[in-house]
């Protein structure tokens, strides 16, 4: 079964992005599948994959405009994605490495796809603030995830100290690229 965090529009008219060419944008999903009009569309029949975790992104990021993806990670469906507007492959053109995940259609869906999307987002005004602010939102729900575990097992002998470590990590890491590696130091259980 997979678990969605909720996903909502939050802030104010105050709140919004102000951007010259277009108008005011808030930074969500819609705002991102109006910034890509221009851009080609490019459709996949269900069962294709769009991006496989680990492989070398070519630069290109891909606009969700209709249709259903699934996000997996490690082979293990961690979300589906179904609401036009959604980016793909946005962390590794700014990380300047491999896909974090595999995103395959589950539908026949079509995206809107640019092959050099770091042109894309530095051309296209508001596109790079739109794409941050959806980043800085999922490390927001991130978080606060964390912090809604650490809380329902305070208190217990093992006290989770691993959970208090993550959250300080993604709350205040600052630290160059060569210093970020995924994963845990954790042994596996034998069963996994």
């Amino acid at each position: 079964m997979v678990r969605r965090l909720a996903r909502g529009r939050e802030g104010g008219e105050g709140d919004r992005l102000a951007t010259p060419a277009r108008g005011r944008y808030d930074g969500g999903m819609a705002d991102l599948l109006a910034l890509s009009a221009a851009l080609p569309a490019r459709t996949f029949a269900a069962g294709e994959t769009l991006l496989g975790e680990g492989e070398l992104s070519a630069g290109a990021i891909f606009v969700l405009v209709s249709g259903e993806v699934e996000i997996l990670k490690d082979g293990v469906q961690i979300d589906t994605v179904s609401e036009p507007g959604a980016v793909f492959g946005e962390m590794a053109l700014l990380l300047d490495g491999a896909y974090t995940a595999t995103v395959r259609a589950v539908t026949p869906t079509t995206c809107r796809v640019a092959a050099d999307g770091r042109t894309f987002l530095e051309a296209t005004p508001g596109a790079m603030a739109t794409v941050a602010r959806l980043l800085a939102r999922r490390l927001e729900l991130a978080l606060h995830y964390l912090v809604d575990l650490a809380r329902q097992f305070e208190g217990h002998p093992t006290s989770l100290q691993m959970i208090h470590d993550v959250v300080h990590t993604l709350g205040h890491h600052q630290e160059s690229d060569a210093a970020c590696e995924p994963g845990s130091d954790r042994e596996r259980e034998p069963n996994e």
